[in-house]
């Protein structure tokens, strides 16, 4: 769910006023209503698009023609054309898509997204590449643990969002699992993260894989520090993987849970709801925003998509239930993907013993943030409100104490 679709793009190739052409990267803001996004082209023997804020790369251009130092342009994926002239190093046109027009300028080269909380070398704790395997895949990933460990050191095995990401989760130029993971270790937790399948360093087959497969996946990882000799496993879980949380925690494989803003509805009303608010974050009307929901829902049902038709039919409530270990579970207010308001709720009713914790101005990626929708993620230097992994640990460790009582 941290995937959104692509509702502008465009790409561009020109030839200066010399009649060379403009190899490299180009940098553009597309402002549409009040949302902007920023586009990045790729200039080479192919040309290509990335739209970072909406995760999208390498989006395929066409050249229409070039004149001069003009340049038309049309991206046939997402029914757009560009229209440009080169003027002193930067190229002035305008962006057409569905009728609509706006104004787009491109400069020379691509900034640097600013994520000063990613951590770096050295560190005051031990990491270490480890392998698991479920089936045909092999998960690798990163074993970071405290100087000084025992087997009665606490543990966390964390499961990434929907989409296939790397161990640290990484999506928008983000590492948050790279930051908790730090955190952890600093406060005495250790943690394994890993590559999901067929991603990064990980083997397997995802083509045809479901929520169902990625908790196996993660089952995996559990079992796997069981045979390390810890003593003390978790389960923290962003988005789906808050969700796989609960569905591994009912069948007891857990010691404790944190779900960061877990899916606890069912997987089509989840869906319904984010894409309304979304649509709504975006401009439209409410009336307007549940018709295109209702619209869209029922596309992605007509797909056959062997991913979606599990998610949109998972009731997660059912797992919830039957957890008896310590739960944390937390949300932003803004989180825009997975309601706050209605997930912990859900969550609350169903295990009344769960420590749970809204945070007022976070986002689905727990960031400070404006209005919550999707787009603001990547413009946003802080990938996690430090609040978000203090206090994880300090739950954890509190859990840790109790038991030492």
């Amino acid at each position: 769910m941290k995937k959104t679709l692509i509702t502008a793009a465009i790409a561009l190739l020109s030839l200066a006023a010399s009649g060379q052409p403009f190899k490299g990267t180009w940098t553009g803001k597309l402002s549409v209503q009040d949302i902007e996004l920023t586009m990045v082209l790729h200039i080479g023997d192919a040309c290509t698009l990335d739209v970072p804020s909406q995760g999208a790369k390498d989006i395929p251009v066409e050249i229409n023609g070039t004149e001069s130092a003009q340049v038309k342009l049309s991206i046939p994926m997402l029914g757009a054309s560009y229209e440009g002239l080169y003027l002193s190093n930067t190229i002035v046109g305008t962006f057409r898509q569905v009728g609509m027009e706006f104004p787009l300028t491109f400069k020379r080269g691509k900034p640097a997204a600013k994520r000063p909380q990613t951590p770096k070398p050295p560190f005051p704790y031990d990491t270490e590449e480890v392998t698991f395997t479920n089936s045909d895949a092999v998960l690798s990933g990163t074993l970071t643990t405290p100087h000084g460990m025992s087997e009665e050191t606490p543990i966390v095995l964390m499961v990434s969002g929907s989409g296939l990401q790397n161990r640290d989760e990484e999506i928008f130029e983000h590492k948050p699992f790279a930051i908790i993971a730090d955190v952890l270790a600093k406060n005495g937790i250790a943690s394994l993260r890993y590559d999901d399948r067929s991603y990064g360093k990980s083997t397997g087959d995802a083509s045809n894989a479901t929520t169902k497969t990625f908790m196996e996946d993660a089952h995996a990882g559990v079992t796997h520090l069981r045979s390390l000799g810890f003593k003390h496993i978790g389960i923290l879980g962003h988005s789906e993987g808050g969700t796989i949380a609960f569905m591994l925690a009912a069948d007891g494989l857990a010691d404790f849970i944190i779900s960061m803003a877990g899916m606890a509805e069912t997987g089509e009303k989840t869906l319904l709801d984010q894409t309304i608010r979304i649509a709504v974050l975006t401009g439209m009307s409410g009336q307007d925003a549940k018709a295109y929901a209702e619209n869209a829902i029922s596309h992605t049902k007509a797909t056959g998509n062997a991913y979606m038709q599990y998610l949109m039919a998972l009731d997660p409530a059912p797992y919830i239930s039957e957890v008896k270990c310590p739960v944390l579970a937390i949300n932003g207010e803004k989180d825009s993907q997975v309601l706050c308001e209605n997930h912990l709720a859900v969550i609350r009713t169903l295990v009344p013993h769960a420590d749970t914790k809204a945070y007022p101005e976070l986002n689905h990626m727990f960031q400070h943030c404006t209005t919550g929708h999707p787009t603001e993620y990547y413009n946003i230097e802080e990938t996690i409100s430090p609040e978000v992994p203090a206090d994880i640990a300090e739950w954890i460790n509190s859990l840790h104490a109790n038991k030492n009582q």
